[in-house]
């Protein structure tokens, strides 16, 4: 007579594998849970510089900190808009975000992050930036809109994109341009004779696809990293603004760190800024010879019509307290010479 071969009942084997599996998953390093948890809307996708310089700093927050704080990216506007995201942070829902003259919505003296035609090159800027007015931006930022600065980002010279070359002032004529939420962009587009339309980044490509808008300003990174070159043919190089943009995080979010996370968070953040410089330098002259391949033509303007036309309306513009900053400003730039 053959044995016969005892097999263990089948919910018996089920019960023992779930068990095996269940010790497999449970005996594995436990995570835990970041103590703090940093919710970042950026405006720009993740081949861009700003993008790669935050996911370089949560990188090295998250290891100097032991996990304790966790930095999570949302890119190309998937939390909230430029100006959105400020109110989000204000009211603690998020927590960073990256802005610049969008904060005149709050305090005026941010209108010199970007306003058209006062710098000329990155020296400039960064005598600003260390300088007295540097520092008060820093200061009502944290006051008046609720934002800590972690450094500042460079944006490169802001020009103009079109279906017509433009050459002079006398070429913006009806010219429907987007600018962002900035009044002394509107006051500068205008007093050049285009007409200015304030709207999100995010909106620009489908507004100029369907010929809502005419043209767009933008430094080189943004507009190949938008696409701008599918939907524009010229690149004026108007060179109307050289600004900069600060890394922020909110004042409420960052007081709620103890004080040896600060430390961590600071310093983590100058290191931020200077990885972003150096992508941003490697990547300038690259961004140029790519928007040519993919068939931007290049256009040299009158810059000095340009600025000569629209300096009237800008310094006017200024409340009186900013025309004495601008003069002292443009009395700094000319002393340096």
């Amino acid at each position: 007579m053959k044995n016969k071969v005892r097999t263990a009942p089948y919910p018996l084997v089920c019960a023992i594998l779930v068990f095996i599996i269940f010790l497999f998953v449970n005996c594995g390093p436990e995570k835990k849970e970041p103590e703090f948890l940093m919710r970042t809307a950026l405006l720009v996708n993740e081949d861009h510089t700003w993008y790669k310089a935050f996911a370089y700093f949560s990188e090295i927050l998250e290891e100097r900190s032991k996990g304790r704080i966790k930095v999570e990216l949302y890119p190309s506007e998937q939390l909230a808009k430029e100006i959105e995201a400020i109110r989000l942070i204000q009211a603690e829902v998020i927590d960073m975000t990256t802005t610049g003259s969008t904060l005149t919505n709050w305090f005026e003296v941010a209108t010199f992050c970007e306003l058209p035609f006062l710098m000329q090159d990155s020296t400039d800027m960064n005598r600003y930036i260390n300088g007295p007015v540097g520092k008060l931006m820093e200061e009502e930022m944290i006051k008046k809109a609720g934002l800590r600065a972690l450094g500042h980002f460079e944006r490169g010279p802001r020009h103009l994109t079109s279906n017509r070359p433009i050459r002079h002032p006398d070429d913006l004529k009806g010219l429907i341009i987007r600018v962002p939420n900035v009044p002394a962009f509107v006051t500068t587009w205008s007093a050049l004779g285009a007409k200015p339309t304030p709207m999100a980044f995010s909106e620009v490509f489908t507004s100029l696809q369907q010929g809502t808008i005419e043209a767009q300003e933008n430094p080189f990174a943004m507009i190949h990293n938008a696409g701008f070159s599918e939907v524009q043919k010229y690149l004026n190089l108007t060179g109307h603004v050289i600004s900069w943009v600060y890394p922020v995080v909110g004042e409420k979010q960052f007081q709620k760190l103890p004080p040896d996370l600060q430390e961590i968070f600071l310093q983590a953040g100058k290191e931020m800024q200077h990885y972003e410089h150096r992508l941003y330098l490697e990547n300038e002259k690259n961004v140029q010879d790519e928007l040519k391949a993919e068939g931007m033509q290049f256009i040299e303007v009158d810059k000095e019509a340009f600025a000569k036309k629209s300096e009237k309306a800008i310094y006017e513009s200024l409340s009186p307290d900013m025309k004495q900053i601008y003069r002292q400003l443009k009395k700094e730039k000319d002393d340096a010479k």
